[in-house]
């Protein structure tokens, strides 16, 4: 879809201590030859920081930076991948409250590594729809360090997990990027993928539910995994294409492609080649170092881009993210000023 009058006003970012990949190597923790292979450099932990305690950070950071009076927020949006909090808790009340901020409405996405692109997406449609909400902060955030997760390898050869957090504030009065376009869809053939043949009604006597690699094996037994890599492929740069289309843009007008924490040859074939781009054109180098927050990655990509001024007024860059499901979000911006806590 083509947007207009919808702005990245502000951007708060929280990543804890980083962690080398040599040294989890060296403590066994990982291949060395996976690690050398995908290129991935570390990763941050937060210990026993909750992660819902990292989006109140981020979020205050996001607040600071911004012009628009706390006051006058008109939504609040918050996406997760993993533990936010006993089963029903609701995570956006405990960040409004920790905020101090008014009785705003507030959703709670479960859009997987998808989510703030995803959150994005509600948001465009609270700013410029009937809701007439003016701005909207958008939170997500992970900590990882749970006896379930495997930070390692838990998510497959390709990624290494980590833990921070991101808030974005989104206006309709201007800011330092402005959303030209955004589209997203849903692959549900690949919908198993993720979920592999895992029950749909838990009883006493189920068995435990296979983790992530475990359950894209079991897919991988109907569906050869050359197969799956083309279909994601062919569809996620699909997607690219009609946000690309929206935007009145050509994938030569981009000056930064930000996709999430992962492999660097997975987005080396699967987008920048197509698109016709290097890798140069990428926030790879960046990323690499941080390990995959969820649905935070972009986001935090996009603040140290704007914040270092890699990215400066006029540029078109590209935040593109992928979810189980199989979900995908392409969203383009072109910048519009150097914030003032750009350095």
């Amino acid at each position: 879809m083509r947007v207009e009058n919808v702005h990245i006003e502000s951007l708060g970012v929280v990543l804890p201590e980083w962690a080398d990949a040599r040294q989890a190597v060296a403590e066994g923790k990982l291949d060395a030859e996976i690690q050398a292979a995908n290129g991935l450099t570390g990763t941050h932990v937060a210990g026993d920081v909750p992660a819902m305690d990292l989006v109140v950070q981020a979020a205050r950071t996001a607040l600071e930076r911004s012009k628009i009076d706390p006051e006058d927020l008109g939504a609040h949006i918050h996406s997760a991948v993993h533990y936010q909090g006993p089963d029903g808790s609701y995570p956006p009340g405990y960040i409004l409250r920790e905020l101090g901020l008014g009785n705003v409405p507030a959703l709670y996405l479960q859009q997987g590594c998808d989510g703030m692109l995803s959150a994005l997406e509600v948001a465009i449609g609270k700013l410029t729809g009937a809701a007439e909400a003016g701005s909207v902060l958008l939170t997500t955030g992970e900590n990882f360090s749970s006896p379930q997760m495997d930070r390692w390898k838990g998510f497959g050869q390709a990624y290494i997990l980590g833990d921070g957090a991101v808030a974005a504030l989104v206006s309709d009065e201007g800011g330092f990027a402005e959303v030209r376009s955004l589209n997203s869809g849903v692959l549900h053939e690949l919908e198993s993928w993720h979920r592999g043949d895992g029950p749909l009604l838990l009883r006493e006597d189920t068995t435990a539910v296979a983790g992530m690699v475990e359950r894209a094996e079991q897919f991988s037994e109907r569906m050869p995994l050359s197969e799956t890599m083309e279909k994601l492929t062919l569809f996620g740069l699909d997607i690219i294409h009609r946000s690309l289309v929206d935007a009145g843009l050509n994938a030569s007008d981009l000056t930064k492609v930000v996709p999430i924490n992962m492999d660097g040859r997975m987005i080396e074939y699967s987008i920048m080649l197509p698109l016709g781009l290097t890798m140069a054109e990428c926030s790879w180098e960046f990323g690499r170092t941080v390990g995959h927050v969820g649905g935070a990655d972009v986001f935090i990509t996009l603040e140290h881009l704007v914040r270092t001024r890699q990215v400066a007024p006029g540029d078109n860059v590209l935040l593109f993210s992928q979810g189980p499901g199989w979900l995908c979000s392409a969203a383009v911006l072109t910048v519009s000023e150097s914030p003032h806590w750009a350095v």
